[in-house]
């Protein structure tokens, strides 16, 4: 795992901040190269059915970040799903960590794309 530092503290207090403000089951919070952050819940109503991955890296797409420096997801899946760490791979290139925290901030997983 990558130095933890407070910038990534701040993404972990955004992700679930996002997650719990609309009782969803995933928030993330995404920082880019430029240290701005991009925070999202999932959406899943009828035909619109969106990760919250998808919608904090497309933020920060429209936003006109040309890169990722780190991902955070508040979920209770066990293990973070292959298409987010492809999505961040595409975005963001390799050399990204994508963390999975809990409900209580204990880290799941982490990888690195």
């Amino acid at each position: 795992m990558s130095e933890w530092t407070p910038e990534d503290d701040k993404l972990v207090t955004l992700a679930k901040g996002a997650r719990s403000r609309v009782q969803a089951t995933e928030g993330v919070a995404v920082r880019d190269t430029t240290g701005r952050t991009y925070v999202s819940a999932n959406v899943d109503r009828g035909i619109l059915k969106l990760s919250a991955v998808e919608l904090a890296v497309g933020q920060a797409v429209a936003s006109g970040a040309t890169g990722i420096e780190a991902v955070v997801i508040s979920s209770d899946a066990l293990q973070i799903p292959a298409r987010e760490i492809q999505i961040v791979r595409e975005i963001g290139g390799q050399g990204v960590f994508v963390h999975l925290l809990g409900a209580t901030g204990d880290i799941i997983d982490s990888q690195l794309t």
